[in-house]
């Protein structure tokens, strides 16, 4: 039925988290820590920088909001898995059972996490930061990595503009 695809596509969620902006106080952590299971709680304290530790708690925070608000289970009311490459997901259950199923995909880096979800839908984000090579130039830079593209990635990559420019369209290649 169109009317239910069109619905469905309406329903798709886009969120971004600016985690850069966010400095919870320890008893804010604590409480962002109990609600998310055990074993992210481990994967997120794997973490070396605090930064990316905050980065990882807004994802699965994220993931839990969606859940939550577009499927309607309590906070404590569910379990997520992982898949083999360690990709979360919602398993389906007993308790899932009539629930329309959402995909949904995370990324942190830098100052965001983002997540994409569709009911019904394979989805996938990523996010980059976009910044300069460290010491050497754009080109040099794109010399170095010339194996990671096809010859027409590059051409698209190199018609963009500025070093600048092309430098944004390399990472939206990348991703």
């Amino acid at each position: 039925n169109i009317n239910t695809s069109v619905r469905l596509w309406m329903d798709g969620v886009r969120w971004a988290f600016r985690c850069g902006s966010w400095v919870p106080t320890r008893p804010e952590w604590t409480l962002a820590a109990r609600c998310v299971q055990q074993e992210e709680k481990e994967r997120i304290a794997q973490f070396v920088f605090a930064k990316d530790a905050k980065s990882a708690m807004a994802g699965r925070l994220l993931i839990r909001k969606l859940v939550c608000e577009k499927m309607g289970f309590a906070w404590d009311g569910f379990r997520l898995e992982r898949t083999a490459r360690g990709k979360p997901f919602l398993p389906q259950t007993s308790s899932t059972h009539g629930v329309t199923h959402w995909n949904f995909n995370v990324s942190h880096q830098g100052d965001y996490a983002v997540l994409a979800a569709e009911p019904g839908r394979q989805v996938g984000v990523d996010v980059m930061k976009t910044s300069r090579p460290g010491s050497s130039s754009v080109q040099e830079f794109f010399r170095i990595m010339n194996r990671q593209f096809t010859d027409l990635e590059w051409m698209n990559i190199r018609k963009a503009g500025s070093d600048w420019d092309q430098l944004d369209m390399f990472y939206r290649h990348w991703v």
